[in-house]
């Protein structure tokens, strides 16, 4: 088994264009995450507060920098993920596609380090 990252990757001005379709996406990724866990898969899952409340932290000579927003100066930021334990690239992949229809947007792959 391996565990892969799926993480959800959204502009978060353009992440639903109504209410009806963001609870139609919430209601679905309630019933994936149901069929991930029964799956025996499930390992972690969250769902982030917007970009703008992020911390950067840096490690410096005089202890630490820290500054407001994301690292990343990209429209799409990451909004949410799970880690899943499975058997392969290609079941990971099936899980993502899986994810990325529930929750309406894409969903990145990438295994874990082993140890």
């Amino acid at each position: 088994m391996a565990q892969y990252l799926l993480s959800v990757w959204h502009a978060e001005d353009e992440v639903y264009p109504d209410d009806e379709t963001m609870q139609r996406a919430f209601a679905q990724v309630d019933r994936f995450n149901e069929s991930l866990q029964a799956s025996g898969s499930w390992v972690f899952a969250g769902g982030l507060q917007p970009a703008s409340s992020a911390s950067v932290v840096r490690a410096t000579e005089a202890g630490m920098s820290v500054t407001d927003g994301p690292l990343a100066e990209a429209k799409e930021q990451i909004g949410g993920f799970w880690i899943i334990d499975v058997a392969d690239l290609d079941a990971a992949l099936e899980w993502a596609r899986k994810g990325s229809e529930a929750c309406m947007n894409p969903v990145e792959v990438r295994p874990l380090q082993g140890e």
